[in-house]
């Protein structure tokens, strides 16, 4: 069995986390390292789908809620307008495989998107 990612174990409750949204399906809360005067992950709480490739093929409901979180998000911090990241694969940056998405808002600053 694998070893659970950092996602897993903020949604266990395991790594503290600020939560900005949560619901049945997914979590949202702010990344510890932003890149963004704001930068909120959201991730759906299985850890199912490595990336977002597979949960469009997987769940493409669940992706669509993804966004539509996002967009609420972005709505509620950053008067609606936002980035939505997905980085696919370890070349493109990702470093947690349990599909995620950035919400960013605000000039993006230096470094990786996890």
């Amino acid at each position: 069995m694998a070893e659970p990612t950092v996602f897993e174990k903020i949604i266990a409750r395991e790594i503290p986390a600020e939560i900005v949204l949560e619901n049945d399906r997914l979590i949202a809360f702010t990344d510890i390292k932003p890149q963004a005067p704001m930068h909120v992950v959201v991730t759906p709480k299985t850890a199912q789908y490595r990336d977002v490739v597979e949960l469009a093929a997987g769940d493409p409901d669940l992706l669509a809620e993804m966004v539509q979180v996002a967009r609420a998000i972005a709505r509620e911090r950053a008067e609606g307008d936002f980035r939505l990241v997905f980085n696919t694969g370890e070349l493109a940056g990702q470093t947690v495989f349990h599909v995620h998405a950035h919400v960013l808002a605000g000039s993006l600053g230096e470094g990786s998107l996890a």
